[in-house]
């Protein structure tokens, strides 16, 4: 299956357009090339808009619509019972690519028992070591504090793995869209 589109799509100055499996008029949605959990993607508007109130109606409402068909179908492709769904809105909250993007994460019951819970996703959200957000969050004594997760075990993917998925998740929004 070729790319959605023969147009480039960037994520801030990354090319993507492998990594994409849905577009919309104003939107896009890729696979992420470090997924917190099976089935992490992210949607993010074509235009490389830093943060949400950079955005007009049009593309926030897009950019909405899009989160939720997209979020119902990784909750189905995963077999997922809850979704995240989260915006870290500019760099002091951990936003690691200037180019507003929506977390997708499919959730499963006990799925982080073993980091510490539910709640330690949003640890792992605030990205590496050197991050502002990151530094923000473990020096604030007003947020809860959760346990440091081991991010060395989280590798790359490839190219290839990443665009493999992306057709895959293209053709079941197809078929999600024709339900």
């Amino acid at each position: 299956m070729p790319p959605l589109t023969s147009s480039p799509i960037y994520f801030g100055n990354f090319l993507v357009t492998p990594q994409v499996f849905h577009k919309t008029a104003h939107s896009f949605a890729l696979v992420n090339i470090k997924p917190l959990l099976p089935g992490h993607v992210l949607v993010s508007p074509l235009r490389a808009a830093k943060r949400l109130s950079d955005l007009n109606y049009a593309e926030i409402t897009d950019l909405f619509l899009t989160v939720q068909q997209v979020g119902r179908m990784v909750e189905r492709v995963y077999g997922a019972s809850s979704l995240n769904i989260a915006i870290q809105d500019g760099p002091a909250a951990g936003q690691s690519v200037p180019h507003l993007h929506t977390h997708i994460i499919p959730r499963h019951n006990s799925d982080l028992d073993e980091q510490g819970g539910s709640d330690a996703i949003y640890g792992m959200l605030e990205g590496e070591d050197g991050d502002i957000g990151r530094h923000l969050w473990e020096n604030s004594r007003k947020r809860p504090q959760f346990p440091k997760v081991d991010d060395s075990s989280r590798k790359p993917r490839t190219e290839s793995e990443m665009s493999e998925e992306a057709q895959r998740l293209a053709q079941e929004m197809m078929t999600y869209q024709h339900l």
